[in-house]
């Protein structure tokens, strides 16, 4: 009976990144070829994956960069919009002092990456995307981690 039950439940999509922080205060962000504003290295947790497992591996497929992303700085809760599902996004804390000289990017992926402020976060991401690592950034400066829903904080 507990498996027919399960079966029913909803399903959400999921996401990961993890959030370089430098000693200014600065986000790296990369720049992706399919789309008009920047991210946070990450991207889709794949089927039995866990969001951490996620995180290091779009790290190392991103930046080619092999990290242990850190603790839990925010969850996301974002409803659904006209092209996707609901889905629970996951931000991971970088740490400070990544060796930014062995990024390697992948050219048919990402343009670039670059250390940016938090005006540039709002300048370069959507507003969905500059809430969640505005919220972050808080999370990493205050020890605390945050639940948001739409990139708004809920909790925390």
């Amino acid at each position: 009976m507990a498996a027919d039950y399960t079966a029913t439940l909803a399903t959400k999509r999921s996401a990961a990144a993890v959030a370089f922080i430098d000693d200014l205060g600065r986000v790296l962000l990369v720049e992706p070829t399919y789309k008009p504003y920047w991210e946070l290295p990450g991207g889709a947790v794949e089927a039995n994956e866990s969001p951490y497992e996620a995180a290091a591996r779009e790290v190392r497929e991103e930046l080619g960069l092999l990290v242990r992303p850190g603790r839990l700085l925010v969850s996301d809760w974002v409803p659904p919009r006209e092209s996707r599902t609901e889905g629970m996004m996951f931000v991971f804390d970088g740490g400070q002092g990544v060796d930014t000289s062995a990024i390697c990017l992948p050219p048919e992926e990402l343009g670039g990456w670059r250390w940016c402020t938090v005006d540039e976060v709002d300048a370069r991401m959507s507003p969905l995307l500059a809430r969640r690592v505005r919220a972050a950034l808080v999370a990493a400066g205050s020890g605390r981690t945050l639940y948001l829903e739409n990139g708004e904080q809920v909790v925390g």
